[in-house]
């Protein structure tokens, strides 16, 4: 029973990567952020929709000058901005976190194993 979900040991060495052990979490909550947002907006729309056809059910058209008219189409203003603003900085979010998975992925790549490099007829023999 060594193995353990606990933290880390003194003995053990950590990897300290900086700013990417941060960043699949953050390329997690962006998306889901952003999924969430999408969502919103989709339900938003429907809601839209439906209240104006409502309103437009009665003969009044709902791009007329009454005030009544102009409450409906103003009546989800706030929240289409608001997800649409945490939409666009949830987006910036899984980018700049994609961008920093991306650039640590294998910083020993080019260093080689130090074999040689075997061609694909050299493979058959």
């Amino acid at each position: 029973m060594e193995e353990s979900a606990g933290p880390w040991k003194s003995g053990e060495p950590t990897t300290d990567r900086g700013p990417a052990r941060f960043a699949r979490p953050a390329l997690i909550a962006g998306s889901l952020v952003a999924l969430v947002c999408i969502g919103l907006l989709v339900v938003i729309f429907f809601l839209d929709t439906f209240n104006a056809t409502v309103y437009s059910v009665g003969g009044d058209d709902i791009a007329g000058d009454t005030q009544e008219a102009r409450d409906i189409r103003g009546l989800y203003d706030g929240a289409r901005a608001g997800s649409i603003a945490v939409l666009v900085a949830a987006l910036l979010t899984a980018a700049g976190a994609a961008v920093v998975l991306y650039r640590g992925r294998n910083p020993a790549a080019g260093e080689g194993e130090g074999g040689e490099d075997v061609d694909f007829e050299d493979l058959g023999r």
